[in-house]
């Protein structure tokens, strides 16, 4: 059966969709950008900065489905410049054990929502 995850503690959608699905076992997220939840307002100062928040929202989206980024199996990085790919790894990287890290694959697009530079989704499984 399919079931919608939100949480206030991520930034509410801005369309026609949802934080997350969970089916089954199985979660889905919608990608997260830099959105603060608590301030709305965008954290783009730093990539570093940027790439932290995106990955808080996705920390509380997996916690309002019970999940960590344990369960996480595969990750989508968006970018839209390659020149921050470090950076993003760094701080993408921090938040994962990297012997059980997830499948990932990071493309660099043309533009992101809001113009942001970094968008990540995940796929988690319990």
């Amino acid at each position: 059966m399919k079931s919608i995850i939100n949480t206030t503690n991520a930034p509410a959608p801005i369309g026609p969709y949802n934080q997350a699905v969970l089916m089954g076992n199985t979660l889905y997220t919608s990608g997260q950008i830099a959105l603060n939840p608590k301030t709305g307002n965008l954290v783009l100062d730093d990539i570093k900065k940027e790439t932290a928040q995106v990955m808080h929202n996705l920390k509380a989206v997996l916690e309002a489905a019970q999940m960590t980024f344990e369960n996480v199996i595969k990750s989508s990085i968006f970018i839209s410049n390659m020149d921050d790919f470090a950076s993003i790894n760094e701080v993408y990287g921090s938040f994962f054990n990297e012997a059980t890290a997830p499948a990932r694959e990071t493309v660099q697009v043309a533009k992101l929502p809001k113009n942001v530079n970094v968008e990540i989704s995940v796929i988690a499984v319990k």
